[in-house]
């Protein structure tokens, strides 16, 4: 809701609602996650999340809308602030996907979705969006000595890097392997 302030126009949230709509969020990913796409109903949602059924339907009509943006409050993924130092920004970056895949349930969520939009294409859009999102840094960091194919391949090895070590081996990769990472692909573009 909008209200004047000192005759400027500003946005009030009740924190309630905000809290609430995170709670069932936050549920929804879990439940997904745990229970599977069948589970996901608005009842159950409620009941897990201690809410009334008619909470959830207040914030979201279909089912396909709670689980999209349960998955869209994970683009919420701090990110590095540039230093102007190249190796050391994309280091710090990578760094920071990889704290966020190791504090987030990001690798569990990642897998199902790319699971769940087999069966819901219109998820597609989302996954999209999180993965611009997760990457925007990377490319932007590499755009200036990057173009094409080049600069697609070096983003998917940088970002690969923490996704493939959290999702196939358990657990994000060390300092020094993100390190090693961003020294092998600067020495390949020769910025190194």
């Amino acid at each position: 809701m909008a209200r004047k302030v000192g005759g400027r126009t500003t946005s009030s949230v009740d924190p309630r609602v905000v809290r609430t709509r995170n709670d069932i969020l936050r549920t929804t990913l879990q439940v997904l996650m745990d229970e599977g796409w069948d589970a996901v109903t608005h009842q159950h949602i409620a009941q897990v999340a201690g809410y009334s059924k008619a909470t959830v339907y207040n914030h979201w009509r279909s089912r396909a809308d709670l689980i999209r943006d349960a998955f869209l409050r994970l683009r919420d993924m701090p990110h590095h602030v540039p230093t102007g130092d190249l190796r050391t920004d994309l280091i710090q970056e990578v760094t920071t996907f990889r704290t966020g895949m190791d504090e987030r349930p990001l690798a569990r969520a990642l897998c199902v979705l790319v699971n769940l939009t087999d069966a819901a294409p219109e998820l597609d859009e989302v996954r999209d969006r999180l993965v611009t999102d997760g990457e925007r840094l990377v490319r932007e960091l590499l755009a200036p000595v990057l173009h094409g194919t080049e600069l697609e391949a070096a983003t998917l090895m940088l970002c690969g890097a923490v996704l493939h070590s959290a999702m196939m081996h358990g657990e994000p990769p060390g300092d020094d392997v993100i390190a090693s990472a961003v020294d092998l692909t600067l020495r390949a573009i020769g910025r190194n």
